[in-house]
């Protein structure tokens, strides 16, 4: 299949005018697919700037940069006019090291962190894995400290911790934020399942509707909608909230960290999971609205 010569001189273009160029879905600070995202969250870890191109927005482009590199799928990563791969090469590159060579960063410490696995998160790991063949336990932290378990196989560059007779498999970056954790087993309303509890973590405190109208009313507080635009669309904001998803988490975790801040969903539980992570980073003053924006609306 030929490339239409006008879409070749474009992504000619895109990839002369730019040294770092991932073609994606969505955009660096919407991901619309994991995958993509998956690429972001990487290539954020080393660059501070680089282009991206939302094929969502171009059809063109979209299958275009499929000929033209001869690769099939997207995300596709490009340094300096050449392809590079998709977020698998990505990540496998940036776990090795390679990518931090290409990019002219430093190597990634590979020192493993100290973490801690309670009795209870061992039992618990231990009977979720006790059939489990040819795959390790991973674990990734964001930026934003959210943490993901996942079972694979282990890679040649994982950083590996040990605690309580388990093996933990880091990347690099989670290996850094994963310093001093501790992996507990807790039972929430949401359901059971492993937590983990950073140092410096605060807790998250319960607010009602009636304490947040007042705290609105006082102007000592922020508030932070982290609905996603469908769920906004079927519940208008506050007029005080402050929109997650438009100002992008970095905006937010800059505040200083004794800044009163609560957040809001639909029914206050993906909220809490959001609040989670900013007492993570050690915010003092983390509220969770209870009930979300149906009980404000009630």
């Amino acid at each position: 299949m030929s490339l239409d010569p006008a879409t070749r001189e474009r992504i000619q273009t895109l990839l002369s005018e730019h040294r770092v160029v991932l073609f994606m879905k969505g955009t660096r600070q919407q991901p619309m697919c994991g995958f993509s995202a998956a690429a972001t969250n990487t290539l954020n870890e080393l660059l501070d700037d680089y282009h991206t191109v939302n094929v969502l927005e171009d059809q063109a482009i979209r299958e275009g940069i499929k000929i033209f590199g001869e690769w099939p799928t997207i995300p596709q990563l490009y340094v300096e006019g050449e392809l590079v791969g998709g977020s698998d090469i990505i990540r496998q590159m940036y776990t090795s090291g390679e990518l931090h060579s290409l990019f002219g960063a430093a190597p990634p410490d590979r020192t493993p962190p100290e973490i801690t696995i309670t009795d209870k998160a061992a039992e618990m790991i231990r009977q979720g894995t006790a059939d489990a063949q040819g795959v390790v336990i991973h674990l990734e932290i964001g930026p934003d400290f959210s943490a993901g378990f996942q079972l694979a196989p282990a890679g040649d560059f994982d950083i590996v911790a040990e605690s309580n007779g388990l093996t933990i498999h880091f990347d690099p970056a989670s290996a850094q934020r994963a310093k001093g954790i501790v992996i507990d087993w807790v039972s929430t309303v949401q359901g059971e399942g492993l937590s983990l509890k950073f140092p410096g973590a605060q807790q998250v405190h319960d607010m009602s509707v009636q304490e947040l109208r007042q705290r609105l009313a006082d102007g000592n507080l922020t508030l932070v909608d982290v609905r996603p635009a469908a769920a906004r669309a079927m519940l208008p904001p506050l007029p005080e909230a402050r929109i997650l998803e438009d100002e992008g988490y970095d905006a937010f975790a800059a505040l200083p960290k004794d800044t009163p801040i609560a957040f809001v969903c639909q029914r206050g539980i993906s909220s809490r999971g959001v609040a989670e992570r900013f007492a993570s980073h050690g915010f003092s003053q983390v509220f969770n609205v209870e009930g979300g924006m149906e009980a404000c609306s009630g």
